[in-house]
C-alpha cells in the first residue's frame, strides 16, 4: 500500500508544483499586461475609426481585465507548454522525448500566427462589413468597449486553435491513427463540419461570418492532408528479398512431386 502510495502522492505533488508555476507566470503576466490594457484595446480597435464608449461603470473596467488576461495568455504560453512538456516528459521514450520540445514550438508558432492572421486580416474585413452596414442605412456606428472586446477576443481564440488543425492531423496520422487516404476520402464532410463549427464559434452567425471562418478551416484542414502525406507514418513496404523468397519457395513447391 506504501509502494503505491508513494508514487502517487509524488504525482500529484509534480502536478500541483507545475500548475503553481503556471499560475504564478499568468499572473505576474496579467499585472503587467494589465498596466498596459490602454495600448492593447487601443491596439484592438485599430478597425474602428471613431472612440469606444461604455454604458455601465464597470464595463470599462471588466473590458480591460478580458483584454489583458487574453495577453497574460499568449505571453505566458512558452512557459505553460514548457511546463506541460516536463511534466509528460519521464513518461515518454528517448526516441519521442526527441520531438517533444520541436512539436510544441510549432503549436506555439501556429496558435501566434493564427491571432496574427485574425488580426491583421479576418477582424479588420468583418468590422469594416457590419460597420458600413449600418453607415449605409444612415445609422452612427456607436460601439461599446465591452462588446467590442468580447467580439474580438472570440474571433482571435477561436482562430488560434483553428491554426492547429493541420499539425493535429499530421500527429495523428504520424502515430497511425488516421491516413491521407481517409483524410481525402471525407473532404466533404470536413468542409461540412467546418461550416457547423463557424455558425456555432462566429458571435453572429451570419453567412459573411460564418465563410470567413469555414474558408480558412477547409484550407487548414488541406494543409493537414498535406501534413499527413509528408510527415506521416509511411506503409511499410514489401521488400524485394521477401518477394524473392515468396517466388522461391513457391517454386519449389511446384516442383515437388506429390506423394
Amino acid at each position: 500500500m506504501i509502494s503505491i502510495a508513494n508514487p502517487l502522492s509524488r504525482h500529484i505533488g509534480n502536478i500541483k508544483r507545475r500548475l503553481l508555476i503556471i499560475g504564478a507566470t499568468i499572473l505576474v503576466a496579467f499585472v503587467i499586461m494589465f498596466s498596459l490594457s490602454a495600448d492593447l484595446i487601443e491596439w484592438f480597435k485599430r478597425p474602428f475609426a471613431d472612440d469606444l464608449i461604455f454604458y455601465g461603470p464597470a464595463e470599462a473596467l471588466f473590458a480591460s481585465i478580458k483584454i489583458s488576461f487574453l495577453a497574460a495568455i499568449v505571453v505566458s504560453l512558452p512557459v505553460i507548454l514548457h511546463q506541460c512538456w516536463k511534466f509528460i516528459q519521464p513518461a515518454l521514450l528517448p526516441g519521442e522525448q526527441r520531438w517533444g520540445i520541436p512539436l510544441f514550438v510549432l503549436a506555439s508558432g501556429f496558435f501566434a500566427l493564427g491571432l496574427v492572421f485574425c488580426n491583421l486580416v479576418i477582424l479588420p474585413l468583418v468590422i469594416n462589413f457590419f460597420v458600413s452596414f449600418g453607415i449605409e442605412r444612415e445609422l452612427k456606428p456607436e460601439l461599446a468597449v465591452g462588446m467590442f472586446v468580447d467580439f474580438n477576443v472570440k474571433f482571435l481564440l477561436a482562430f488560434g486553435f483553428a491554426f492547429e488543425l493541420p499539425l493535429t492531423l499530421t500527429l495523428l496520422s504520424r502515430v497511425g491513427l488516421v491516413t491521407p487516404e481517409q483524410l481525402s476520402k471525407f473532404r466533404r464532410h470536413a468542409a461540412m463540419i467546418a461550416l457547423i463549427v463557424s455558425a456555432v464559434i462566429t458571435p453572429d452567425a451570419t453567412l459573411f461570418t460564418m465563410m470567413l471562418m469555414a474558408v480558412p478551416l477547409i484550407v487548414l484542414y488541406e494543409a493537414g492532408i498535406w501534413g499527413a502525406k509528408w510527415f506521416g507514418r509511411r506503409k511499410p513496404a514489401v521488400s524485394d528479398e521477401s518477394e524473392d523468397a515468396d517466388s522461391e519457395s513457391l517454386s519449389e513447391d511446384e516442383a515437388t512431386p506429390p506423394s
